[in-house]
């Protein structure tokens, strides 16, 4: 039986993605930049592509060892964030097609990174265990890294080019590892 507390996290959630479906294309809290979303034969997973450039918010968060880790450290790597929760089904759905994604393409440079929405770090280090995930996880324990993405509806996805600036943008789970979102990333990867 739900609590008052689970219906208030229930309801909060929902007006919040209602919310963020109305600023869609909102990329930063300081910069706002126009997206669509391109629907032809290359885009099948409905990525929403800037229609300019924007650098990615920086950030710093722990991984699982309790290591920090600055965004700005992988500037020349393609990267993929994923906002996410242990309680979020869709996030869970589409977590083994990123293991996929990440042994596939880690060599030529694709970094992933699965930063988990005010969990705990033993909770996520045992549902990362159970399920044999290799990609990193990073802590996000006061939720200012996915306030600062508008990931408010989980999971949400953003790619990072080379440059540092957003690629893409990603609602709801994903085939992380169809013919598609493979030749997206591999083009992204062969950017100068």
């Amino acid at each position: 039986m739900l609590t008052r507390a689970g219906l208030f996290f229930i309801a909060a959630t929902i007006v919040a993605a209602l919310v963020f479906y109305g600023l869609m294309g909102n990329f930063s809290q300081t910069e706002q930049s126009p997206a669509v979303i391109v629907k032809d034969s290359t885009n099948r997973l409905q990525l929403e592509i800037p229609e300019k450039t924007t650098v990615a918010p920086e950030f710093e968060l722990k991984d699982l060892a309790g290591k920090q880790l600055r965004l700005k450290e992988l500037r020349g790597k393609v990267v993929f964030l994923n906002f996410w929760a242990t309680w979020c089904p869709p996030c869970i759905e589409e977590m083994p097609a990123m293991e996929k994604l990440h042994h596939k393409l880690e060599g030529d440079g694709l970094v992933i990174l699965a930063i988990n929405f005010q969990e705990g770090s033993e909770r996520v280090k045992e549902f990362f265990e159970k399920h044999n995930f290799t990609f990193k996880a990073l802590l996000d324990h006061d939720g200012k890294v996915a306030e600062l993405y508008q990931a408010w509806a989980l999971p949400v996805s953003v790619v990072i080019n080379k440059r540092g600036e957003i690629a893409a943008r990603a609602m709801g789970s994903k085939d992380w590892h169809s013919d598609e979102a493979l030749e997206f990333f591999r083009k992204l990867l062969a950017e100068e």
